[in-house]
């Protein structure tokens, strides 16, 4: 796992390290039941204080992207299917919502899909 931390930029460190495991997830570069390094040893990595990363782990899994299963690890929970599945889902609901709001049909709604595919 490829990761870096700028310490004079500014995004704070714990957020850049997220942003980038939420990306190498999203990019299916970390597969679903991958085992992410420990705390303690990505903030050695990173040279990053422990609370730094585990808050980054702490904010992952919030997202729903990793789960920590006590002793055994951090895992990645999500696989990039499932993202895009969900952020997928979430496009057509907006859609659907803008559509009725416009007064569309199912049909025009459908047609203007379509042309934007």
């Amino acid at each position: 796992m490829d990761i870096t931390v700028d310490p004079v930029g500014l995004t704070p460190p714990y957020e850049q390290v997220r942003s980038q495991i939420e990306a190498l997830i999203r990019a299916g570069e970390l597969a679903r039941g991958t085992r992410l390094p420990t705390v303690r040893q990505l903030s050695l990595d990173l040279g990053l204080a422990v609370n730094t990363v585990a808050r980054a782990y702490k904010e992952l899994e919030a997202d729903r992207l990793v789960e920590t299963r006590g002793r055994n690890g951090t895992f990645v929970l999500a696989s990039r299917s499932q993202i895009d599945d969900a952020a997928t889902h979430t496009a057509a609901v907006k859609l659907a919502q803008a559509a009725r709001e416009a007064g569309l049909s199912f049909a025009e709604a459908a047609e203007i899909l379509q042309r934007a595919w």
